[in-house]
């Protein structure tokens, strides 16, 4: 089954990331910091949830559907997984379907021994690969790109793990953020570009690697740093730590998106704080789109530090003039037609007593298929605003990506179809803006974008992929993915 994004709606309006992972070395209880750590990155991915543990002789699995909490909040929970090494992942899915076999860590048993890797990201090439792979008699047990990984370490020749991962990996286009476990101690890696996050930290003499650094904080990590573009860390079970770049350099591209929506506001991406970000966002826009209103109300949650950034700048009064509901649950029984399309006021309710006779300025962090936006628009209305002006903190999301995130096909991407007016007119707007690619960059802390080598993967604004798309290419796209990305019923 399917779990709602607390800002997703029915009608994939959000973009989602989709995955997040955490690893451990080195502590007492790993498999219940690994936990700890999975809740404070609940907010990447609510499928389902994963954690694999080496207790010095095996490795144990434990993955379930649904929420950490639902899968390891109980001590019986823990205690099936014991030992000082630990590696977690919450996801939704990308590439394969939404069934237990494609939960990870996926684990293996190989000439080498064990082998267990939690994923963040996605490989395009991953169709070409498994092609090649299954002719030469691997056999495939989940949809998962990740999968391909596995398989490609096994069939390497060379001798130590360590090398066998790098000749895997020089194989892999796209973005990929790992965290690898095997006998000798603990992998984490990160592309050639860094597209996907992935940061280091201390808890004491135990190693933590992450996507965000908000994950440090809870679990009671110190932050070190950020693992960079191309970077492999291996880590020990005596402490020792080998920081190793075999893929070459080159210019990092992190996700932008990190900034805009993806990552918790308390966290840090890129040595700066998210939240002051997206404050700095919403202070371009008013730059860039000021309005004449009465109020700057913030499309909950994703929309509030944008918001507070664009009151802040224009003069306006920051208000809650929509009220979130943080009690929608995974399932919602539908008593009619009608109701059926009360999804948006299930999670967002107009207040009234505040908009009622106003001007009111939206900011939200993105238009997707304009839907939920539209929505929005129309509660306001109902609600007596007097006008209803929409402001976006993200340029228009004209194109996929294939990079790890979940974005409908191009052609229902609102941005893909539309130009600025016909998509105001689609989400009955007064008026519409959105911050540009330029001040986008700008508010990141980013001079100016570079034409040539962006410091950004911004593709989803620009079209400009920094990696090739072997699959989305491939001739033979469609017949492949019939197989490979086979939907399971959960």
């Amino acid at each position: 089954m399917n779990v709602m994004h607390p800002f997703y709606d029915e009608h994939g309006d959000k973009l989602r990331e989709e995955c997040g992972v955490f690893g451990v070395i080195n502590a007492s209880d790993a498999a219940a910091v690994t936990a700890l750590g999975l809740h404070a990155l609940q907010h990447r991915g609510q499928e389902a949830a994963g954690i694999t543990s080496w207790d010095g002789t095996n490795f144990v699995s434990r993955r379930g559907l649904g929420h950490v909490a639902e899968n390891f909040s109980s001590k019986e929970a823990i205690d099936e997984l014991p030992g000082s090494m630990a590696a977690g992942h919450v996801r939704y899915s990308t590439t394969g379907g939404a069934g237990l076999r494609n939960v990870q860590p996926l684990y293996a048993d190989l000439a080498s021994g064990g082998f267990a890797v939690a994923h963040n990201g996605n490989i395009s090439n991953a169709l070409a690969l498994k092609k090649d792979l299954v002719k030469r008699g691997a056999i495939f047990q989940s949809t998962s790109d990740t999968e391909v990984i596995i398989h490609l370490v096994a069939t390497s020749r060379y001798p130590t793990m360590v090398d066998r991962l790098v000749d895997a990996l020089r194989l892999v286009e796209g973005a990929f953020a790992l965290i690898v476990m095997t006998p000798e101690g603990m992998i984490a890696c990160r592309d050639a570009l860094g597209i996907r996050p992935l940061v280091m930290g201390r808890m004491g003499d135990a190693i933590v690697f992450a996507s965000e650094t908000v994950a440090f904080d809870v679990v009671g990590a110190d932050f070190i740093r950020e693992v960079e573009a191309g970077e492999l860390i291996k880590v020990t079970h005596d402490g020792k730590i080998e920081s190793l770049h075999p893929f070459g350099k080159a210019s990092p591209r992190p996700c932008i998106f990190e900034h805009v929506y993806f990552s918790r506001p308390d966290s840090l991406f890129g040595g700066r704080s998210v939240y002051e970000a997206r404050k700095a966002i919403g202070e371009q826009l008013a730059e860039e789109a000021p309005a004449d209103a009465d109020l700057v109300v913030p499309v909950p949650d994703s929309g509030v530090p944008a918001a507070i950034g664009f009151a802040a700048r224009s003069g306006l009064p920051f208000e809650l003039g929509i009220i979130r509901s943080h009690y929608v649950g995974r399932t919602f029984i539908q008593p009619s037609d009608g109701a059926r399309h009360s999804g948006v006021k299930r999670k967002h309710n107009a207040n009234r007593g505040l908009v009622e006779g106003k001007r009111i300025v939206l900011i939200d962090d993105s238009i997707v298929r304009g839907t939920t936006s539209m929505k929005i628009v129309e509660m306001m209305r109902e609600a007596g605003a007097k006008e209803v002006h929409f402001r976006v903190a993200s340029p228009p999301t004209a194109h996929s990506c294939f990079y790890g995130v979940d974005t409908p096909e191009r052609s229902k991407l609102l941005a893909a179809r539309m130009d600025i007016e016909p998509m105001r007119d689609f989400i009955r707007a007064d008026s519409l803006a959105f911050v540009s690619i330029e001040g986008l960059y700008r508010a990141v802390g980013a001079e100016k974008r570079s034409q040539s080598c962006p410091q950004f993967c911004d593709a989803c604004f620009t079209g400009n992929y920094p990696t090739p798309l072997t699959d989305l290419n491939s001739a033979e796209l469609e017949a492949a993915q019939l197989s490979f990305q086979e939907h399971e019923a959960a």
